[in-house]
Order: C-alpha cells, then sequence, then structure tokens
C-alpha cells in the first residue's frame, strides 16, 4: 500500500514540476519555460519546428518559432517583437486560468494570449508551424497563425485584419516600414510606412497603373491569401505566382524581408539553407523608402544607396537613415542659389508643380522663385517637361531614365564633386550631357546657362547587328568660325561619297592629332562664355565620342572606361 501511495505522488510530482525538466510536445496549465534553461522548449510531433527563447543580441533573447532544420534557427514567428525580454529569470508560463503568459526577470508581463475561453489544457506546437492552445477536446481556442509577424507558412491565411511587417534590419525581430496587406480597394499591396512618409509601391504606384491588366480586380469582399504545399499562391484579388520549384516535399515560406521585397523561400534539408524561389520585385530600386530622405537608390542586382553632390549620410551606419545637405538651405531674398545635375534620376512623388512644352531656363526660374523646391527634373523629350521637387524621397538613378536632376545649392557649389554617370559593361557610347562652365554661369534667374552635349547614336552596320553612334556638338547660339573650320574639313576630306557624320569625324580625328588645341576648342565654345570653361575636358569630351565611332568595333571604349575617364579628368 505505501508503494503504490509513494508512485502516486511520484507521479503527479512530474507533472507538477514539468518546467525543470525538457519540454518536448505540450505545455500544460501551471507548467513553464525558462530563458535560463537550454533544454526547455516546445518541438512539434514530425520536428520540423521548434518553439522555445531565442536570442542572438547581448542579453536580449525573443519567444520564438523556428525551423528546426534551418542551419541558422530561420526564425518564422516572434511574440515580443518590440520587447526582447532579459536572458536570465525570464519564463513563458501558461496560467492556470488559460493564458500563456510572457514575464521579464522582474516578474513583468511582456507578452501574454487572449483566449476567448479559459478552458485551455495546454499548448502544443503543431506541425504546420502553428504554436495553438487546446483544450481537452483538441479544440484550439487560440492560434499563433492568427498574428503572424513577417512571415506565411503552408495553409496559414492572409485576411483582412492581418498583415506581413518585416523587420527592421537583418538580424532583428524589431518591425520595420514595409508590409504586406490588402489596401483599401481590396488588393493585396505591398506599403511603405516610414516616419516622415507613407506610400504604396507594388503594385505599381504609376497613375497608369490598372490593376486588371495584371489579372488583378478591386471588386472582392474576401480578401483572403494563402499558398498550399505546392508552393501556389492563390489571393482573392486574381493575384497568383508559384514557386519556381513547385511540387510536394519542400519546405517553403513567404516572407516580407526587411529590404522591402517579398520572396518564396524553398529549405535545402541537407544543407539547412534557403534558396529564392520567387520574389515580387526584380529591381530593388523600384521599393519605396530603401534610401531615406534624400538618398538615392542606384540601378543593379542590389540596393546601393548614394548621395547626392553635396549631401552626406546621416548616419554611416545606417544608409537607410538618408542623406542630408552639407550646406544651409536658408531662403530669403539674399540667398543666392545654383544648380548641380545628376543624370538619369528621379524622386518619386512630392511634385510641387509639372510642367511641360517648357524650356529649361523657365523650368529653373520655377525652382529658384519657390523657397519650397530642393530640386527639379527636366526632360527634353515632349517639347521640354519640368518636374518640380519639394521634398526628395524614393530617389532612384537608371541608365535608360530620359531625365536629369538639378540639385539646388549655394552660389559657389554647382560644380560636380564627382562624374554622375551610371557604369555599365556594354561596348557602347551613351547619350552623356557634360556642363562645361563655371558658377558665374547661375548668379541669376535670367542668365543665361551654356550646356554642349555630346550625343551618341547606334550607327547600322550590317543585316543583324546595328550600332549608330552620332558625334555632334549642339551650340546654343552659332559660331559662323566654327562653321567655316568644318567646311574646310570637310573640302580636305574630298570624299563627297561619305555621310556628313564620318566627314565630321574625321576632321575631329585631324584635329585631335593637331598641335593647335587650345585655338580650336576656343572656336567650339560660344564665346560669350568668356573663357569660363574647361579645355582640358572639352578636347577629352571630343576624344571619348571619337572613339565611340571607330570603324573597327573591337577599339570602341566600353562604357566602364569611359566613366573612368570622365571621373579622372580633372579642370585645369
Amino acid at each position: 500500500m505505501t508503494k503504490r501511495v509513494f508512485l502516486l505522488l511520484f507521479c503527479c510530482l512530474m507533472r507538477s514540476s514539468v518546467s525543470k525538466n525538457t519540454i518536448q510536445d505540450h505545455l500544460y496549465r501551471g507548467s513553464f519555460l525558462s530563458v535560463d534553461d537550454d533544454s526547455h522548449f516546445i518541438t512539434s510531433p514530425d520536428n520540423t519546428f521548434t518553439c522555445g527563447f531565442y536570442g542572438f543580441q547581448t542579453n536580449a533573447y525573443w519567444f520564438a518559432i523556428w525551423y528546426t532544420n534551418s542551419k541558422e534557427r530561420t526564425v518564422v514567428w516572434t511574440a515580443n517583437s518590440n520587447k526582447p525580454v532579459n536572458g536570465h529569470g525570464s519564463k513563458l508560463t501558461l496560467e492556470t486560468n488559460g493564458a500563456m503568459v510572457l514575464t521579464d526577470v522582474d516578474g513583468t508581463f511582456v507578452w501574454e494570449t487572449n483566449p476567448t475561453s479559459t478552458d485551455v489544457d495546454r499548448a502544443v506546437l503543431l506541425n504546420t508551424g502553428n504554436l495553438v492552445l487546446m483544450n481537452n477536446k483538441d479544440q484550439i481556442l487560440w492560434q499563433s497563425f492568427d498574428y503572424p509577424t513577417d512571415t506565411l507558412l503552408p495553409s496559414q491565411s492572409l485576411t483582412r485584419s492581418k498583415s506581413l511587417i518585416s523587420a527592421f534590419r537583418k538580424e532583428s525581430f524589431q518591425p520595420g516600414y514595409f508590409s504586406l496587406s490588402y489596401g483599401s480597394n481590396n488588393v493585396l499591396t505591398m506599403f511603405y510606412d516610414g516616419p516622415e512618409i507613407s506610400s504604396v509601391y507594388w503594385p505599381s504606384p504609376d497613375p497608369s497603373f490598372n490593376v486588371w491588366a495584371y489579372g488583378r480586380t478591386p471588386f472582392n469582399n474576401s480578401r483572403y491569401a494563402f499558398f498550399n504545399d505546392l508552393g501556389v499562391f492563390n489571393s482573392s484579388d486574381g493575384l497568383q505566382f508559384n514557386s519556381s520549384d513547385m511540387g510536394f516535399g519542400i519546405r517553403r515560406r513567404l516572407t516580407m524581408d526587411y529590404d522591402g521585397n517579398l520572396r518564396f523561400y524553398s529549405l535545402n534539408e541537407s544543407t539547412g539553407l534557403w534558396s529564392i524561389s520567387w520574389q515580387a520585385i526584380s529591381q530593388p530600386c523600384n521599393i519605396h523608402g530603401i534610401c531615406g530622405r534624400n538618398g538615392i537608390c542606384v540601378y543593379g542586382d542590389k540596393p546601393e544607396c548614394s548621395c547626392p553632390p553635396h549631401y552626406e549620410w546621416s548616419d554611416p551606419n545606417d544608409l537607410g537613415q538618408g542623406c542630408k545637405p552639407t550646406f544651409s538651405n536658408t531662403c530669403g531674398k539674399s540667398a543666392t542659389f545654383g544648380f548641380v545635375p545628376m543624370q538619369h534620376t528621379d524622386y518619386y512623388g512630392f511634385d510641387l508643380n509639372f510642367s511641360s512644352r517648357i524650356s529649361f531656363e523657365s523650368c529653373r526660374d520655377i525652382c529658384l522663385g519657390d523657397c519650397r523646391c530642393e530640386t527639379f527634373g527636366y526632360r527634353l523629350t515632349g517639347e521640354g517637361t519640368c518636374y518640380v521637387k519639394s521634398d526628395l524621397f524614393n530617389g532612384y538613378q537608371y541608365p535608360s531614365f530620359p531625365a536629369t536632376m538639378y540639385f539646388k545649392v549655394p552660389i559657389g557649389m554647382e560644380a560636380p564633386e564627382s562624374a554622375s554617370i551610371l557604369n555599365g559593361s556594354k561596348a557602347i557610347c551613351t547619350k552623356v550631357p557634360v556642363m562645361l562652365g563655371s558658377p558665374s554661369m547661375y548668379k541669376s534667374p535670367a542668365g543665361k546657362v551654356k550646356w554642349v552635349y555630346l550625343y551618341s547614336f547606334a550607327l547600322a552596320i550590317g543585316l543583324v547587328e546595328a550600332l549608330v553612334i552620332l558625334l555632334g556638338w549642339w551650340i546654343f547660339y552659332g559660331n559662323n568660325a566654327l562653321v567655316n573650320s568644318l567646311e574646310e574639313g570637310y573640302r580636305m576630306e574630298g570624299e563627297e561619297e561619305e555621310t556628313e557624320l564620318m566627314r565630321f569625324v574625321r576632321v575631329m580625328k585631324t584635329k585631335l592629332q593637331g598641335e593647335e588645341m587650345e585655338s580650336w576648342t576656343e572656336e567650339m565654345i560660344d564665346s560669350r562664355l568668356g573663357g569660363l570653361f574647361s579645355r582640358k575636358q572639352a578636347v577629352k569630351l571630343v576624344e571619348i565620342g571619337v572613339s565611340c565611332v571607330d570603324e573597327d568595333r573591337n577599339k570602341r571604349p566600353t562604357m566602364d572606361s569611359v566613366v573612368q575617364v570622365l571621373i579622372d579628368c580633372e579642370p585645369e
């Protein structure tokens, strides 16, 4: 009899003190997991997921769920994203009233569930990665799937009341600025909600964008999305996409990453590493906010941020904080400003003014006349279009973007600090506008800004490949001396059957080989500049243009080499 009583008491003590032993698949009422014991965790029956305390910073821990077999414990859910707990004395307790509570070392409540019933018997981590509170009838009374963080798992749904919110940065659980959710138009949307601005960047925010053209519809009220074990994602707005390795037997997750992109990931069970099997945005610079205020995202496979001329990083350790000017932009009656150009660049939104069929000078004067203007964009297309900007967010630079931004700076800072031309790898020269002149050219709104443009076009060669490169100088105010000089060169060549372009190129080659460089550069540049231009840079531009139309294709420079020459070519 005594022996039976002893065994009964022993079994009761074992259940009540389960917190002192390894928790395998359940957490019963009255039990807890301790941050001090590495063996305290819950594992799904098939060992795919593990739940417990996760720490990767000094004395900072989160109650989380992660993939058991991923190499670096890939976390898919956290209870206390905003507030980590102490590495000593913190606990996760399933209270006797059925609530699951996370407490810090001092006993303060950091996070807790709010089940609709107090009839909770245990906490269980399912094979799906869903942490649930169940009663003794196996009914689910609360589940982590209803409170996603940055990741969606197979069979987990995204509804009108749920969002995927990115982490603030890599190796952080703090919520960031990017989210995936249903917008007011019932379309699944990616949204940037930063400290200063908010904007939609997927689907395209362009006013001309039509959701119907992409097979999506705003006419649905269910707002329901999920992906299945095959790797097929479906949304009630008509959106569908597939994992590139579609099929059964692969562990997948859909994550709203800290860089603002939505990606499908597939797990290699043998290595524990993840591979991207789909992503929403192929060009990172289409994601808003990644380079912060004034920052510019430079076109490429990976987002690279830069600052405009005369701007510097607000926080060199966090480029997402953007750039700040190195000058005072105080506007007043005595303030005078000039402009620094940056090619192929734009900032989305915050237009003070939009004008078409307008001259460059008129566009510039609009910006000079408005204290709120920080920069203006100008395109030659459509007889001239002008965009005047009040704030600089969502900046990007594409090699093919047909506009130049002109940054307002105090007089004396107009000369660009370095060439603002994008690198490229193709052996082809492109149209490159280059400013030749001095700050005195910008001292008044009525002043005439003189520009010299180097044009490059493709020259058709053969039936298969076309490469037309046209070299020419556009001089705003004609120069008879230059015209006469060119005509003399044409007569010297005496090859009437050649095109005007090739005759012009031959003349320039002859001049480049001569010794009277200073005289012919003076002829080419408008005399009303008063000699305020770099002769060295003018000659270098002609050399580049001539090399671009060399009859031997292999002798034509790559864009990389052109950029380097321009960067190295300092004015005398």
